[in-house]
């Protein structure tokens, strides 16, 4: 997963600053044939691109409407994969249209004309990683992820098909993308694989202090990305 943080502090949603106990994932897609997160994140924040027309969702409403969302994949400038967070994972987001805003986290995968099975398959597996992700950090399995018209389905969102509009052209669907994260979280205990163990506890509580661990999945390998992250810290720092 290519993780980055743009919150959308102009926006309405993110103004009202409302907290939520998160209890679930919920995924949705844009409904439009554009594919570029600049579309919906900015400013440009020198690698999503620039936004000519100015109707990214950083503004109060967007496309004239109360809607803002805890996330988005999608393409950068260069075409990577990415993902982008654009509330604190805990606020109450505009994303449901329904009781589902108090509980569940929402993220939105841009859409292209839903017949490209390469980008496809790219974002798929981005918003896997994206949810086990928030698993670990949120204490949460695969069984508290849902899509919006699963939503719809159980009374707590609006009347919205995403996903199951486009996952099926390309042979997948929740019950799929939920064994998917499963996977992904490999079996963990996600409640205790986000508890550093008690003889850690000092140092880890140390190194998120200093801004050198982000706070999360305390018992996860650590990649060759997050080194780097870490390396370019503290030469920062120095």
């Amino acid at each position: 997963m290519d993780l980055h943080k743009l919150l959308l502090t102009k926006n309405d949603c993110y103004k009202a600053n409302r907290k939520i106990a998160v209890k679930g994932i919920m995924v949705h897609s844009t409904g439009a044939n554009n594919p570029y997160l600049k579309r919906y994140v900015g400013p440009d924040d020198g690698i999503l691109g620039n936004n000519p027309n100015g109707n990214h969702w950083n503004q109060p409403r967007p496309d004239g409407q109360q809607k803002c969302v805890h996330a988005f994949i999608g393409k950068l400038a260069n075409r990577d994969i990415a993902t982008y967070q654009t509330l604190p994972w805990d606020m109450r987001g505009w994303h449901a249209g329904g009781k589902a805003n108090d509980t569940h986290m929402g993220f939105e995968i841009c859409e292209d004309n839903l017949t490209d099975k390469n980008y496809f398959n790219a974002v798929y597996h981005e918003a896997v990683e994206l949810c086990a992700y928030l698993c670990r950090q949120f204490s949460l399995t695969e069984k508290n992820i849902i899509c919006h018209s699963e939503g719809y389905k159980q009374g707590i969102a609006s009347n919205h098909g995403d996903v199951m509009h486009w996952f099926p052209k390309h042979g997948k669907n929740m019950d799929i993308f939920r064994s998917d994260v499963k996977k992904q979280l490999g079996g963990v205990d996600v409640a205790n694989a986000n508890t550093p163990d008690v003889w850690a506890q000092k140092d880890w509580d140390w190194a998120k202090q200093q801004g050198w661990l982000d706070g999360t999945r305390p018992k996860d390998n650590l990649t060759r990305q997050e080194f780097a992250i870490v390396i370019r810290k503290l030469v920062e720092k120095k």
